[in-house]
Protein backbone atom coordinates (compact mmCIF):
# COMPACT_ATOMS: atom_id res chain seq x y z
CA UNK A 1 0.00 0.00 0.00
CA UNK A 2 1.07 3.62 -0.88
CA UNK A 3 2.55 5.18 2.10
CA UNK A 4 -0.12 8.39 2.45
CA UNK A 5 0.17 11.35 4.51
CA UNK A 6 -1.04 12.13 8.52
CA UNK A 7 -4.69 12.66 9.00
CA UNK A 8 -4.52 16.24 10.01
CA UNK A 9 -7.29 18.64 10.37
CA UNK A 10 -6.75 21.88 9.49
CA UNK A 11 -8.79 25.46 10.44
CA UNK A 12 -8.15 28.74 7.85
CA UNK A 13 -8.40 31.87 8.95
CA UNK A 14 -11.03 34.14 7.44
CA UNK A 15 -9.19 37.00 7.27
CA UNK A 16 -8.59 38.24 3.74
CA UNK A 17 -4.71 38.80 4.23
CA UNK A 18 -4.07 35.16 5.14
CA UNK A 19 -7.10 33.15 3.66
CA UNK A 20 -5.19 29.82 2.19
CA UNK A 21 -3.23 29.48 5.88
CA UNK A 22 -3.56 27.30 8.03
CA UNK A 23 -4.35 28.88 11.59
CA UNK A 24 -4.04 25.74 13.23
CA UNK A 25 -3.53 22.03 12.21
CA UNK A 26 -4.51 18.74 14.63
CA UNK A 27 -3.11 15.29 14.28
CA UNK A 28 -6.27 13.42 14.78
CA UNK A 29 -5.15 9.44 14.35
CA UNK A 30 -2.26 7.40 13.94
CA UNK A 31 -3.00 5.43 11.18
CA UNK A 32 -4.44 7.19 8.08
CA UNK A 33 -4.08 4.17 5.76
CA UNK A 34 -7.17 2.69 7.82
CA UNK A 35 -8.71 5.72 10.07
CA UNK A 36 -10.09 8.82 7.85
CA UNK A 37 -11.96 12.02 8.47
CA UNK A 38 -15.15 11.72 7.34
CA UNK A 39 -18.03 13.57 9.06
CA UNK A 40 -18.82 17.37 8.84
CA UNK A 41 -16.59 19.48 11.87
CA UNK A 42 -18.62 21.11 14.93
CA UNK A 43 -17.21 23.72 17.17
CA UNK A 44 -18.77 24.13 20.82
CA UNK A 45 -17.99 26.12 23.89
CA UNK A 46 -14.07 26.69 22.28
CA UNK A 47 -13.53 23.30 20.89
CA UNK A 48 -13.38 21.99 17.23
CA UNK A 49 -14.93 18.68 17.19
CA UNK A 50 -14.55 15.86 14.72
CA UNK A 51 -14.56 12.16 14.62
CA UNK A 52 -12.78 8.97 12.84
CA UNK A 53 -13.71 6.14 11.31
CA UNK A 54 -13.16 3.75 8.72
CA UNK A 55 -12.65 3.19 4.96
CA UNK A 56 -15.39 1.42 2.51
CA UNK A 57 -13.84 -1.98 3.26
CA UNK A 58 -13.61 -1.98 7.15
CA UNK A 59 -9.95 -2.68 6.67
CA UNK A 60 -8.35 -3.14 10.23
CA UNK A 61 -7.16 -2.11 12.42
CA UNK A 62 -9.14 0.85 13.05
CA UNK A 63 -10.88 2.55 15.87
CA UNK A 64 -13.57 5.57 15.70
CA UNK A 65 -12.86 8.13 18.32
CA UNK A 66 -13.78 11.44 19.19
CA UNK A 67 -11.77 14.14 19.70
CA UNK A 68 -12.07 17.97 21.00
CA UNK A 69 -9.03 20.36 19.89
CA UNK A 70 -8.41 23.79 21.36
CA UNK A 71 -10.13 26.34 18.56
CA UNK A 72 -7.51 28.78 20.00
CA UNK A 73 -4.23 26.98 19.68
CA UNK A 74 -4.92 23.61 18.17
CA UNK A 75 -3.93 21.76 20.83
CA UNK A 76 -6.09 18.12 21.19
CA UNK A 77 -7.97 18.63 24.71
CA UNK A 78 -9.84 15.02 24.49
CA UNK A 79 -9.71 11.85 22.92
CA UNK A 80 -12.39 9.53 23.68
CA UNK A 81 -12.18 6.12 21.86
CA UNK A 82 -15.19 4.52 21.07
CA UNK A 83 -13.50 0.78 21.50
CA UNK A 84 -10.61 0.40 24.32
CA UNK A 85 -12.30 3.39 25.93
CA UNK A 86 -9.96 2.73 29.11
CA UNK A 87 -7.08 3.80 27.07
CA UNK A 88 -6.90 7.73 27.10
CA UNK A 89 -5.41 10.06 24.05
CA UNK A 90 -4.47 8.66 20.62
CA UNK A 91 -4.10 5.38 20.45
CA UNK A 92 -2.10 3.40 18.34
CA UNK A 93 -4.78 0.65 16.21
CA UNK A 94 -3.34 -2.53 16.63
CA UNK A 95 -2.88 -1.10 20.32
CA UNK A 96 -6.51 -2.00 21.26
CA UNK A 97 -7.54 -6.47 20.36
CA UNK A 98 -10.45 -5.22 18.36
CA UNK A 99 -11.22 -2.68 15.57
CA UNK A 100 -14.21 -1.14 14.19
CA UNK A 101 -17.00 1.40 15.41
CA UNK A 102 -16.31 4.10 13.60
CA UNK A 103 -18.09 7.21 13.88
CA UNK A 104 -19.10 8.17 10.60
CA UNK A 105 -22.27 9.93 10.32
CA UNK A 106 -22.67 12.37 8.47
CA UNK A 107 -23.40 14.85 11.26
CA UNK A 108 -20.12 13.73 13.13
CA UNK A 109 -20.48 14.98 17.04
CA UNK A 110 -24.52 16.31 17.90
CA UNK A 111 -24.42 18.92 20.78
CA UNK A 112 -27.01 19.29 22.90
CA UNK A 113 -28.49 22.71 23.11
CA UNK A 114 -28.06 24.03 26.35
CA UNK A 115 -26.00 21.48 28.42
CA UNK A 116 -23.15 21.18 25.38
CA UNK A 117 -23.42 17.29 25.84
CA UNK A 118 -21.75 16.00 22.96
CA UNK A 119 -23.73 12.92 20.92
CA UNK A 120 -22.22 10.43 18.47
CA UNK A 121 -23.28 6.73 16.87
CA UNK A 122 -21.27 3.96 16.34
CA UNK A 123 -21.36 1.62 13.65
CA UNK A 124 -20.00 -1.83 13.92
CA UNK A 125 -17.84 -3.26 16.62
CA UNK A 126 -17.92 -5.16 19.05
CA UNK A 127 -19.85 -4.49 22.32
CA UNK A 128 -19.45 -4.92 26.05
CA UNK A 129 -20.98 -1.94 27.94
CA UNK A 130 -17.64 -0.99 29.33
CA UNK A 131 -14.68 -0.64 26.98
CA UNK A 132 -16.17 -1.48 23.52
CA UNK A 133 -18.94 0.36 22.17
CA UNK A 134 -20.11 -0.98 18.66
CA UNK A 135 -23.50 0.30 17.28
CA UNK A 136 -24.38 2.33 19.90
CA UNK A 137 -25.69 5.96 20.87
CA UNK A 138 -23.48 7.40 23.58
CA UNK A 139 -23.53 10.59 25.34
CA UNK A 140 -20.51 12.52 26.42
CA UNK A 141 -19.15 15.56 28.27
CA UNK A 142 -18.87 18.51 26.42
CA UNK A 143 -15.33 18.26 26.41
CA UNK A 144 -15.39 14.72 24.91
CA UNK A 145 -13.52 13.75 28.00
CA UNK A 146 -15.98 11.48 29.82
CA UNK A 147 -18.72 8.80 28.83
CA UNK A 148 -21.89 9.86 30.33
CA UNK A 149 -24.93 7.44 29.04
CA UNK A 150 -25.56 4.89 26.31
CA UNK A 151 -27.78 3.62 24.57
CA UNK A 152 -27.43 0.41 22.55
CA UNK A 153 -30.26 -2.23 21.01
CA UNK A 154 -30.69 -5.86 21.88
CA UNK A 155 -29.86 -6.39 18.90
CA UNK A 156 -26.62 -5.13 18.88
CA UNK A 157 -24.91 -8.52 17.72
CA UNK A 158 -26.69 -9.00 14.89
CA UNK A 159 -26.16 -5.73 13.80
CA UNK A 160 -22.47 -6.00 14.02
CA UNK A 161 -22.44 -9.45 12.36
CA UNK A 162 -24.42 -8.41 9.68
CA UNK A 163 -22.94 -4.95 9.24
CA UNK A 164 -25.62 -3.29 9.24
CA UNK A 165 -23.99 -0.54 11.27
CA UNK A 166 -26.65 1.79 13.65
CA UNK A 167 -24.14 4.34 13.27
CA UNK A 168 -24.80 5.26 9.69
CA UNK A 169 -26.98 8.16 10.81
CA UNK A 170 -26.41 10.58 13.92
CA UNK A 171 -28.84 11.30 16.80
CA UNK A 172 -31.32 13.91 15.78
CA UNK A 173 -32.12 15.74 19.73
CA UNK A 174 -35.96 16.70 19.71
CA UNK A 175 -35.99 18.50 23.02
CA UNK A 176 -36.92 17.32 26.85
CA UNK A 177 -34.39 14.60 26.21
CA UNK A 178 -35.71 12.85 23.54
CA UNK A 179 -33.78 11.94 20.61
CA UNK A 180 -33.94 10.14 16.97
CA UNK A 181 -32.15 7.37 16.18
CA UNK A 182 -32.08 5.32 12.76
CA UNK A 183 -29.34 3.12 11.27
CA UNK A 184 -28.75 0.85 7.89
CA UNK A 185 -31.29 -1.62 9.43
CA UNK A 186 -34.01 1.06 8.38
CA UNK A 187 -35.71 1.45 12.28
CA UNK A 188 -35.76 4.66 13.68
CA UNK A 189 -36.15 4.72 17.77
CA UNK A 190 -37.48 7.70 19.67
CA UNK A 191 -35.21 7.64 22.99
CA UNK A 192 -35.29 9.62 26.55
CA UNK A 193 -31.75 10.20 27.41
CA UNK A 194 -32.88 10.34 30.83
CA UNK A 195 -34.20 7.31 31.01
CA UNK A 196 -30.93 5.20 29.94
CA UNK A 197 -28.54 4.62 32.03
CA UNK A 198 -24.55 2.91 31.42
CA UNK A 199 -23.94 -0.46 29.54
CA UNK A 200 -27.46 -1.49 29.51
CA UNK A 201 -29.43 -2.75 26.00
CA UNK A 202 -32.90 -1.53 25.02
CA UNK A 203 -35.19 0.53 26.49
CA UNK A 204 -36.53 2.75 23.58
CA UNK A 205 -39.84 4.34 23.92
CA UNK A 206 -40.74 3.40 19.98
CA UNK A 207 -39.44 1.60 17.02
CA UNK A 208 -40.46 2.85 13.76
CA UNK A 209 -40.19 1.11 10.38
CA UNK A 210 -38.84 3.74 7.54
CA UNK A 211 -38.76 2.98 3.98
CA UNK A 212 -34.91 1.64 3.99
CA UNK A 213 -32.00 2.12 5.40
CA UNK A 214 -30.61 5.73 6.54
CA UNK A 215 -27.67 6.92 5.25
CA UNK A 216 -28.54 10.77 5.33
CA UNK A 217 -29.18 12.99 8.71
CA UNK A 218 -32.66 13.79 9.60
CA UNK A 219 -33.95 17.49 10.17
CA UNK A 220 -35.80 18.70 13.33
CA UNK A 221 -38.04 21.59 12.61
CA UNK A 222 -39.64 23.32 15.30
CA UNK A 223 -42.85 25.70 14.19
CA UNK A 224 -45.71 26.70 16.09
CA UNK A 225 -44.87 25.23 19.40
CA UNK A 226 -44.40 21.53 18.16
CA UNK A 227 -41.36 19.88 16.89
CA UNK A 228 -41.37 17.52 13.79
CA UNK A 229 -38.61 15.02 11.97
CA UNK A 230 -38.08 14.92 8.67
CA UNK A 231 -36.25 12.00 7.53
CA UNK A 232 -34.95 11.07 3.72
CA UNK A 233 -33.75 7.30 2.36
CA UNK A 234 -33.01 6.47 -0.62
CA UNK A 235 -36.67 4.73 -1.18
CA UNK A 236 -38.88 7.90 0.19
CA UNK A 237 -39.27 10.93 2.39
CA UNK A 238 -41.17 11.03 5.91
CA UNK A 239 -42.76 13.56 8.04
CA UNK A 240 -42.69 12.64 11.44
CA UNK A 241 -44.28 14.84 14.53
CA UNK A 242 -44.17 14.71 18.03
CA UNK A 243 -46.67 14.19 19.79
CA UNK A 244 -46.63 13.90 23.28
CA UNK A 245 -43.56 10.90 24.01
CA UNK A 246 -44.29 9.24 20.59
CA UNK A 247 -43.37 10.32 16.64
CA UNK A 248 -46.76 10.39 14.81
CA UNK A 249 -46.48 9.78 11.30
CA UNK A 250 -48.17 13.06 8.89
CA UNK A 251 -46.93 12.65 5.49
CA UNK A 252 -45.17 10.48 3.32
CA UNK A 253 -43.48 10.58 -0.24
CA UNK A 254 -41.70 8.10 -2.83
CA UNK A 255 -39.25 10.54 -3.44
CA UNK A 256 -35.75 9.46 -2.03
CA UNK A 257 -33.33 12.35 -1.20
CA UNK A 258 -30.47 13.19 0.69
CA UNK A 259 -30.46 15.11 3.86
CA UNK A 260 -33.65 17.88 3.98
CA UNK A 261 -33.04 20.89 4.87
CA UNK A 262 -35.59 23.22 6.20
CA UNK A 263 -35.09 26.74 6.37
CA UNK A 264 -37.22 29.83 6.24
CA UNK A 265 -40.33 27.73 6.44
CA UNK A 266 -39.70 25.58 3.33
CA UNK A 267 -38.56 21.92 3.31
CA UNK A 268 -35.83 21.42 0.50
CA UNK A 269 -35.08 18.06 -0.89
CA UNK A 270 -32.14 17.01 -3.28
CA UNK A 271 -33.53 14.01 -5.77
CA UNK A 272 -30.08 13.58 -7.44
CA UNK A 273 -32.53 14.61 -10.20
CA UNK A 274 -33.17 18.16 -9.30
CA UNK A 275 -34.04 20.83 -6.00
CA UNK A 276 -37.72 20.21 -4.83
CA UNK A 277 -39.31 22.49 -2.52
CA UNK A 278 -42.15 21.82 -0.19
CA UNK A 279 -44.54 22.97 2.31
CA UNK A 280 -43.40 20.90 5.30
CA UNK A 281 -47.06 20.46 6.68
CA UNK A 282 -48.55 19.20 3.92
CA UNK A 283 -45.38 17.45 1.76
CA UNK A 284 -47.11 19.55 -1.23
CA UNK A 285 -44.24 20.79 -3.99
CA UNK A 286 -44.34 24.13 -4.91
CA UNK A 287 -41.47 23.85 -7.41
CA UNK A 288 -38.57 22.11 -7.94
CA UNK A 289 -35.20 23.63 -9.09
CA UNK A 290 -33.11 21.99 -11.96
CA UNK A 291 -29.99 20.58 -10.81
CA UNK A 292 -27.30 17.87 -12.24
CA UNK A 293 -26.90 14.09 -10.47
CA UNK A 294 -25.12 14.15 -7.48
CA UNK A 295 -23.92 11.90 -4.61
CA UNK A 296 -24.35 12.97 -0.72
CA UNK A 297 -25.00 16.67 -1.89
CA UNK A 298 -27.13 18.22 0.25
CA UNK A 299 -28.50 21.87 -0.43
CA UNK A 300 -27.21 24.74 1.78
CA UNK A 301 -29.71 27.89 2.71
CA UNK A 302 -28.37 31.06 4.25
CA UNK A 303 -28.31 34.50 3.26
CA UNK A 304 -31.13 34.46 0.99
CA UNK A 305 -29.00 31.64 -1.33
CA UNK A 306 -29.53 28.39 -1.88
CA UNK A 307 -26.36 26.60 -2.88
CA UNK A 308 -25.96 22.76 -4.14
CA UNK A 309 -23.12 21.27 -5.48
CA UNK A 310 -23.22 18.69 -8.30
CA UNK A 311 -21.29 15.65 -8.92
CA UNK A 312 -19.65 12.61 -6.58
CA UNK A 313 -16.19 12.85 -5.27
CA UNK A 314 -15.86 9.48 -5.90
CA UNK A 315 -15.18 10.47 -9.39
CA UNK A 316 -12.07 12.02 -8.34
CA UNK A 317 -12.44 14.73 -10.85
CA UNK A 318 -10.37 17.96 -11.16
CA UNK A 319 -14.26 20.70 -11.78
CA UNK A 320 -17.66 20.53 -10.86
CA UNK A 321 -20.97 22.49 -10.94
CA UNK A 322 -22.19 24.68 -7.89
CA UNK A 323 -25.85 25.57 -8.24
CA UNK A 324 -26.81 28.99 -6.53
CA UNK A 325 -30.29 30.38 -6.49
CA UNK A 326 -31.36 33.77 -5.22
CA UNK A 327 -34.14 33.42 -2.91
CA UNK A 328 -37.21 36.12 -3.59
CA UNK A 329 -39.79 37.77 -1.67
Amino acid sequence: MPELPDVVLYIEALEPRVVGQPLLAARIDRLPEREKIGPALNFSRGLVLETTGGYIGDAPPYQGHVVAINGRTGAIVQVWNALCSDQRGLIEPDSCPESGSAIWARSGVVVQPGTGRLLVATGDGKWDGQQYWGDSVLELSSDAGRLLRSWTPKTQRELEEGDVDLGSTAPAVLGAGLIAQSGKDGLLRLIDLDRVGLGKTGGELQTIQISDGLFSAPAVWRHIGRTWLFVSTFAGTTAFRLEGRRLRTIWKLNTGATSPVVAGGLLYLYTGSGLAVLRPETGKTLGVLPAGGGHWSSPIVTDGRIALPEGSANDHRLSGVLNIWRLRG
